[in-house]
């Protein structure tokens, strides 16, 4: 059973103060784009390169083997998110979580676009279908929002406004079509350490942090289909922060901008940077000439809205 999966780019990610239990609140605007990880289920369970999770009640494991994008930085344990939704599905069934994974990445690893989240949903669906189990969307969202906050959206797809820590999800209609272009970095940031150094920043500045709305320029934007209005509200609270733990990040930012693109931000955490485009063959153009300018490991295109975690058929 094999699922594709979407990676996210955030519109807006505005981020409120701490909370008692270590997240913050957020405003954050979702959009799944056409950049796809693929995950199939098998429950041919045999060594040949995969690693076990641990044995399961009954001995039955879940194995996990990642091919692609950066895959050996993907982890082949229990800190494997796909692997952790496969047992997580499997508890909350009162099943084995007998099973074993393949993940194809095509999405950055630790790039700010949800790629492990993505995987997770991803699994959630194969092993829903591989196992027979017929919960609905709505009850893997569930089980994907314990963890992690994205996996929810990555089922969803499309568009939507994350609230509380960004699993509450408000679908919103986006019209046509947006065309992106995305710079992809050299190494990862860990999106736990960006989002406390945005907090040492705030702090040692004094900023005020009220509370996270949805941006209305931006929503507008999104309702009339207007890509130039888009790109002038594009805004992400975490970008001065990731900017300062990954300085070559201003000048991959200045080049797009100085190549036209409508709007330019570091996509959540980072340190993938997002631009948006005027049309399919301006991004084609706007990647070609950040991969000569030299400010970035490689430069991919992509479109949304797309569809969330979606079965591909056999």
């Amino acid at each position: 059973m094999t699922v594709r999966v979407p990676a996210k780019v955030n519109l807006q990610l505005s981020v409120g103060p701490p909370r008692d239990d270590g997240y913050h609140d957020l405003a954050n605007v979702f959009h799944a784009v056409s950049l796809f990880d693929e995950v199939t289920a098998s429950d041919d369970i045999a060594p040949g390169g995969a690693v076990s999770n641990g044995a399961a009640p009954g001995g039955a494991a879940v194995t996990v083997k990642v091919e692609g994008e950066s895959a050996h930085l993907v982890p082949l344990d229990g800190g494997n998110l796909a692997v952790r939704a496969a047992h997580a599905l499997a508890e909350r069934a009162g099943r084995s979580p007998g099973a074993r994974l393949t993940i194809r990445k095509a999405i950055p690893v630790a790039g700010g676009m949800a790629g492990g989240s993505a995987d997770a949903a991803a699994a959630l669906v194969a092993c829903n279908e591989l196992w027979g189990l017929g919960l609905s969307t709505q009850e893997l969202m569930e089980i994907g929002a314990g963890l992690g906050s994205d996996v929810p959206f990555a089922l969803l797809g499309g568009t939507a406004v994350g609230t509380g820590r960004g699993e509450k999800l408000t679908p919103v209609t986006a019209e046509g079509r947006f065309h992106w272009v995305f710079a992809l970095a050299d190494a990862g940031l860990s999106a736990g350490e960006v989002y406390a150094e945005c907090d040492r920043l705030r702090e040692a500045t004094g900023e005020r942090v009220g509370w996270p709305q949805a941006s209305e320029p931006l929503m507008a934007a999104l309702a009339a289909g207007d890509a130039h209005g888009l790109g002038k509200a594009l805004v992400n609270d975490l970008q001065p922060a990731a900017l300062l733990m990954c300085r070559p990040l201003v000048r991959t930012l200045a080049a797009g901008r100085e190549h036209g693109a409508l709007g330019a931000l570091v996509s959540g955490s980072g340190p993938t940077c997002a631009f948006l485009a005027e049309s399919e063959a301006h991004a084609s153009g706007l990647a070609s000439a950040l991969d000569a300018a030299g400010v970035c490991r490689t430069a991919v295109t992509a479109h949304g809205p797309v569809p969330g975690a979606t079965i591909v058929p056999a």
